[in-house]
């Protein structure tokens, strides 16, 4: 049910949004996340992975609201955007299983030979015991002689990341292989 109430609260949240009215942000919010979650929801997105999307597709919008034309409904509007950014998270996680399931596969294809020692071996079987992101960071850049651009392009993260991901993946190599260092070299 449409009437002009309900255009003119529409068209007021609009212009609020548009003068940058912080409460008009949490009113949008309010107003909407319920479609929003639904949309996410049925593209079979998880709770965490339906927040996350949320909370891009509303910033996305407040950014975009200068951009709204009224050519559709705001709803409509929204639902497109929220479309958009699911679709994208699930590319994105889509992209990234497949490389970790590369990685594995990797793993399990590589055995001990003449260009791997056994101290190697050791090193890159700690390497397994890794979280995911530090152990293709490591791969990348020590076995594939990636540069950390590369890494970040690869796993579509900012080149911080791709460091903290390699200095957090050498320190728990450290801890993983404690004594044992001292016994390879």
């Amino acid at each position: 049910m449409t009437d002009d109430t309900g255009q003119n609260n529409r068209q007021g949240l609009i212009r609020r949004l548009r003068s940058g009215d912080s409460s008009a942000f949490a009113d949008f919010i309010e107003r909407y996340q319920q479609q929003v979650f639904m949309c996410c929801r049925l593209l079979g997105l998880d709770t965490n992975e339906t927040e996350d999307v949320a909370s891009e597709t509303f910033m996305a919008a407040y950014q975009g609201i200068g951009r709204y034309t009224g050519g559709a409904k705001l709803s409509t509007w929204l639902w497109k955007i929220t479309y958009n950014k699911a679709i994208n998270y699930i590319r994105q996680k889509i992209k990234h299983q497949k490389l970790q399931e590369k990685l594995r596969k990797d793993y399990k294809e590589e055995t001990p030979d003449a260009a791997i020692g056994p101290n190697e071996e050791i090193v890159w079987a700690a390497v397994k015991k890794l979280p995911s992101d530090q152990a293709m960071a490591i791969v990348l850049y020590y076995r594939q002689e990636k540069s950390i651009k590369e890494i970040a392009d690869i796993m579509e993260k900012g080149q911080n990341t791709v460091k903290v991901y390699l200095f957090r993946g050498r320190e728990k190599l450290k801890e993983l292989l404690g004594d044992k260092i001292e016994r390879l070299y």
